[in-house]
């Protein structure tokens, strides 16, 4: 037996991923398994996602939430699938330490029939098991859904957004072929650009300038977005930058640039950033900090934390260093420091010494979390508003996709650009501690309500979508545009439902299960004779075979 083939037989057996083993609650509080509620997108089949999702909230007989954890080992989670022995799902039981907890699991493979087990002492919660019936697709499997349509009935979008509905009123039409010619000369020297065409659902690029690195960010979520659903026919550019680009007036003529944030002085067409995006496609992957660990690492509950302002960075604009002066000026309210200089020089008589880095779960020690801008927005205010701190946000002139939705006082508790009153803000959150508490649970649920891999998959879907309507011209695969290939999945590949099954002898090896890898020796193809018939049953292609007696363990790579 090849090493190749061996190693897939054995590879359940070393991931250990078929249960999160859980233990009885802890003495003091008695969650009911009947009462108990559970819900979210990771209990419905067909809302694919890089990591799914649900939340439990604890009740008790009474059926008043817990608002305290019942500790972090009360509940039991298992999937399983009848019709597979194993099950390649990694699960994670997060205690949000609020009497609810996230459940979040990764699959490696797709399965028919999931089924989902939540036990408290051995008892099935609320209506445990949920089954998620048919195919339940990995994040590898490339099965797009052919009707956005019902992609978006299946994912729960909301039938807009404001900031795309506000971004994309600014143009009546959008001429491809114009833009084509005209964007690059303005931007493609100085800037670093890609050019995007989405063509029967296949991704194409070409880059300009110097620093396209982060490319990566958004041929990720193309592809990602292109497996799970078609995408319309489009072509656009995406700024790669920090800063927005388009800096021409309304009246002017203005060109359609995508960036990761945008401002008040500038018309760029703004999506999710590439770091909440990175965030959503790695989540259980190569990232640790994402909206879902956030929420089970959010430091003593409320009236332990430290009642003062917190803050931590880099120098990348004047505001924080005099952030940082303000603090030591006043070190009874504000913990402000640096840990890194890059873009002043570094006085250690105004500004201190640097400080080393600190974990941005540890942020959360502390009640007051202040976001201020540096090059542009500062991209880590969707973890701030995850977290159980009430965030002090600065008002600026830079915004990410979900701004407009925030509400000072609601959500945040506003302070000045020139941080003029920030110490009068600290001071009105200590003498006002259960108004901070609320402002701080009303972020906490803002995030969990719209800042999700679920909701920015939506966001992504629903702009491109709304940006093709305004193509007056074909989108094309332009003069040295390259295809941007979907990553293998040889290890494990999935039998996509949607797509007609081709009749060759290597898609009745992978599809049975037999082999991992689709790529057959020639060798291997001549020691076996084997028959291959397509049939037909209920409008799904399936494969079935008949070999002349071999024994599986006896094939030979040569």
């Amino acid at each position: 037996m090849t090493l190749g083939l061996f190693s897939w037989l054995l590879l359940p057996c070393c991931l250990g991923l078929l249960t999160h083993e859980i233990p009885g609650a802890q003495a003091g509080s008695v969650p009911s398994a009947a009462k108990t509620l559970v819900w979210g997108p990771g209990l419905e089949a067909n809302i694919v996602l890089p990591a799914r999702f649900f939340y439990i909230q604890a009740v008790d007989s009474s059926g008043k939430n817990l608002t305290t954890s019942p500790g972090e080992k009360t509940f039991e989670v298992k999937i399983v699938s009848p019709a597979e022995q194993f099950t390649r799902i990694w699960i994670q039981v997060l205690d949000r330490h609020d009497g609810s907890f996230l459940v979040r699991y990764r699959m490696y493979a797709t399965y028919t029939d999931l089924h989902i087990h939540i036990l408290l002492k051995n008892k099935h919660v609320a209506k445990s098991p949920f089954i998620l019936k048919g195919t339940v697709y990995h994040e590898g499997c490339d099965c797009p859904q052919p009707n956005g349509a019902v992609w978006e009935t299946h994912m729960h979008c909301p039938r807009s957004f404001p900031q795309i509905d506000r971004d994309l009123s600014r143009y009546a039409t959008v001429d491809l072929d114009l833009n084509s010619r005209e964007i690059p000369q303005r931007f493609g020297q100085r800037q670093s650009l890609c050019h995007y065409t989405v063509k029967d659902n296949k991704v194409y690029v070409k880059t300009f300038g110097e620093h396209v690195g982060f490319r990566i960010f958004m041929d990720a979520i193309l592809l990602s977005l292109t497996r799970k659903v078609k995408l319309p026919d489009l072509e656009f550019f995406v700024n790669l930058g920090d800063w927005p680009l388009e800096k021409r007036k309304p009246t002017e003529k203005i060109h359609p640039i995508f960036s990761w944030c945008g401002s008040n002085n500038t018309r760029d067409i703004v999506m999710p950033t590439y770091d909440l995006t990175e965030s959503v496609l790695e989540t259980m992957g190569r990232v640790s900090l994402d909206m879902m660990s956030v929420q089970a690492n959010t430091g003593p509950p409320w009236p332990d934390k430290n009642a003062t302002a917190f803050w931590r960075g880099r120098d990348s604009r004047q505001e924080r260093l005099e952030l940082v002066k303000l603090s030591r000026s006043h070190p009874n309210m504000l913990d402000a420091a640096f840990t890194n200089f890059f873009f002043f020089k570094h006085d250690e008589s105004l500004y201190g010494p640097l400080v080393k880095h600190v974990s941005f779960f540890d942020f959360f020690k502390y009640k007051y979390q202040i976001n201020i801008d540096g090059t542009v927005a500062a991209y880590r205010m969707p973890y701030l508003l995850a977290g159980d701190s009430v965030v002090l946000k600065q008002d600026s002139a830079y915004y990410e996709h979900f701004y407009s939705e925030l509400r000072p006082w609601e959500h945040y508790i506003p302070i000045r650009a020139d941080l003029g009153d920030l110490l009068e803000r600290i001071k009105w959150a200590r003498d006002h501690d259960e108004e901070a508490r609320k402002i701080a649970l009303a972020g906490q649920q803002f995030a969990r309500n719209h800042l999700m891999g679920d909701s920015i998959f939506c966001y992504y879907y629903k702009l491109f979508e709304g940006y093709a309507r305004l193509q007056v011209t074909e989108p094309k695969v332009r003069k040295d545009m390259v295809l941007v290939e979907q990553p293998a999945d040889d290890l494990f590949p999935c039998y996509c439902h949607r797509k007609r099954v081709r009749n060759t002898l290597q898609d009745a090896l992978c599809s049975s299960g037999l082999l991992y890898s689709s790529k057959l020796p020639t060798s291997f193809l001549a020691k076996i004779h084997l028959k291959v018939r397509c049939v037909t049953f209920r409008g799904m292609y399936k494969q079935k075979w008949s070999i002349v007696f071999i024994n599986m363990f006896s094939f030979v790579f040569n």
